[in-house]
């Protein structure tokens, strides 16, 4: 089974674009390609650089996740940018953006996934 990501990338003009993926340095490098495969909104505002990425169960939590990434500010979007470079403004290496300090690849998001792979209510 194939793991899954959220991600974010800064356009060329300043603006972020959130989406999933199974390979996100592949979909970086079609996002940046003169091809189909880039997104639409990303056709027109390329290069595009990688800022964030966060692993995800299944494809269904990534989808959640991305949605939930889509409704925030773009303060916070910015805040979860800045939590997955280093101090030299490079992706961290060490691990996911978004990952546990155990490496266990769950996310540690409000609104969390029950044991079932469901999404818990948060209040």
């Amino acid at each position: 089974m194939d793991s899954w990501s959220v991600y974010i990338v800064r356009c060329a003009d300043g603006t972020l674009y959130t989406g999933i993926a199974t390979d996100v340095a592949r979909r970086v490098e079609e996002h940046n390609a003169n091809n189909i495969l880039a997104a639409r909104y990303t056709r027109a505002r390329r290069p595009v650089v990688l800022v964030y990425e966060e692993a995800a169960a299944t494809r269904s939590a990534a989808g959640k996740r991305e949605y939930e990434v889509k409704r925030m500010s773009r303060e916070e979007k910015e805040a979860l940018a800045s939590k997955g470079k280093d101090e030299g403004g490079r992706m961290k290496d060490e691990g996911r953006a978004g990952e546990r300090e155990s490496g266990r690849g769950k996310s540690d998001w409000k609104g969390v996934n029950d044991e079932g792979g469901r999404m818990k209510d948060e209040g």
